[in-house]
């Protein structure tokens, strides 16, 4: 099945490079391209792509706006936000606005495809540069009270919670448990639905915020929240 794709970003060069990677796929094509947020949205909602990649700095409208124009779709496509080392406050944004996924607008072209890709399948991935800046940033904070998801989750479901905020995959956690890939899969999806959360990415974020994950993990190398 070909990967649709809408593509937004105020700087003609850019959209050129992320045509020329995407489209030089067999799986992926570049249905539309706009340079500000408001087209992104006539865009998506004329083309109804699979994904849109949207930078979050644009005139106009600008890519937090579009986000969360096309959250509120009655079938919303799967965001991908453009992001750079100095935009932290829009990217906490875009994650509270309805993307699931953050790339640093220099990121290897692989990691682009790899993201587009991931989100199709219904996942969430985060650049791991910007994953050491998440951390940082949700580690420094006072966390909130854990008690909700301690009512919400099964034991079981809080270890792999905890887990996946180390950015471990399926097959890691299940290695680390000694339990089935498949059932981490099951934990995986029951506890996002028992806390109402997307994606992954927002599971990480929810574990930091909640005191769920050791305060020491900002330490840690960084790695991509996706699943495999």
């Amino acid at each position: 099945m070909t990967i649709r794709v809408v593509i937004a970003d105020d700087q003609p060069a850019v959209r050129d490079a992320l045509r020329m990677t995407l489209d030089g796929e067999p799986d992926i094509k570049v249905v539309g391209e706009a340079a500000d947020g408001a087209e992104a949205v006539h865009q998506t909602m004329w083309r109804r792509p699979d994904v849109v990649v949207l930078d979050l700095r644009m005139p106009y409208v600008d890519g937090i706006s579009a986000i969360r124009q096309l959250a509120d779709v009655e079938t919303p496509p799967r965001m991908l936000a453009l992001t750079t080392f100095d935009t932290d406050e829009y990217l906490f944004e875009a994650l509270q606005s309805g993307a699931s996924a953050f790339l640093l607008k220099d990121s290897d072209p692989e990691l682009l495809l790899e993201a587009v890709r991931a989100l199709h399948r219904g996942h969430g991935l985060v650049d791991p540069q910007v994953t050491t800046r998440l951390i940082h940033r949700f580690a420094s904070l006072s966390p909130a009270s854990a008690a909700d998801a301690q009512q919400r989750l099964t034991a079981r479901e809080l270890e792999v919670l905890r887990h996946l905020a180390h950015g471990l995959s399926n097959a890691q956690i299940a290695r680390a448990l000694t339990i089935e890939e498949g059932t981490v899969k099951n934990h995986v999806a029951s506890l996002l639905r028992k806390l109402g959360l997307p994606t992954r990415v927002h599971a990480v974020i929810y574990a930091y915020e909640h005191g769920l994950a050791p305060r020491h993990s900002d330490t840690q190398p960084p790695r991509r929240f996706t699943c495999p």
